[in-house]
């Protein structure tokens, strides 16, 4: 994914020097940005399963990395301010990993909108970097036990911490590249609550991907 990422973004950055001045205009009040792009979402941590007393088991719950095609949205509130919104949806393995053991215990799809408040501070810059700030909502759907567990997955709220590019070419189209850490903290729930545990899924969704301005 990083691979990928650093040469798409330098097939824009080469793209976007061959273009001259007057083929791309700057961010102004009422654009809109449509992103189509190749999303990672990586969760971060693995956590301790505990049993329902609160002993540990010498297991770990490890949630695994998808990738999914991904559309964004971003309307520009002025020239530098600007507010996006991502859907899309990934499916993700849930496996109980310890000494000698590394079971798939559950599989899920989750549906991870994001909305962040942007800050662009170059936006006549052919080249225009963001940084950005929000929310997002984590909502489990279509979970599929697996080997004989019962896994039951908290929803809720968390927070976004945001970075990317676009890159302007021709004809109003954009290269981006963005990345999102996502803090979200979740109670999953073993065996109707025999096992249990507090994952910190801090996933780092990070995109790459093709754009239109309108």
């Amino acid at each position: 994914m990083k691979k990928l990422a650093l040469s798409l973004v330098a097939f824009g950055a080469l793209a976007a020097g061959a273009a001259q001045a007057q083929d791309f205009t700057p961010n102004a009040k009422g654009d809109l940005i449509v992103h189509a792009r190749l999303t990672q979402v990586a969760p971060a941590k693995d956590a301790a399963i505990l049993t329902a007393a609160g002993a540990n088991s010498g297991l770990k719950a490890h949630v695994g990395n998808d990738i999914k095609p991904t559309l964004g949205f971003t309307y520009f509130l002025t020239d530098k301010v600007a507010v996006e919104a991502i859907l899309g949806t990934t499916e993700h393995n849930i496996r109980a990993q310890g000494p000698g053991t590394d079971v798939l215990v559950h599989k899920t799809w989750v549906l991870p909108p994001v909305v962040t408040l942007q800050y662009h501070p170059l936006p006549a810059s052919q080249v225009s970097p963001y940084v950005g700030a929000g929310l997002n909502y984590m909502l489990f759907y279509s979970g599929k036990n697996k080997n004989g567990f019962t896994v039951k997955v908290d929803d809720g709220v968390g927070y976004a911490l945001q970075a990317g590019v676009n890159i302007k070419m021709k004809n109003s189209w954009l290269v981006n590249a963005d990345v999102k850490k996502v803090y979200f903290s979740t109670d999953a729930k073993i065996n109707g609550g025999a096992l249990k545990a507090k994952v910190d899924l801090d996933p780092v969704v990070a995109s790459i991907g093709l754009s239109r301005k309108f």
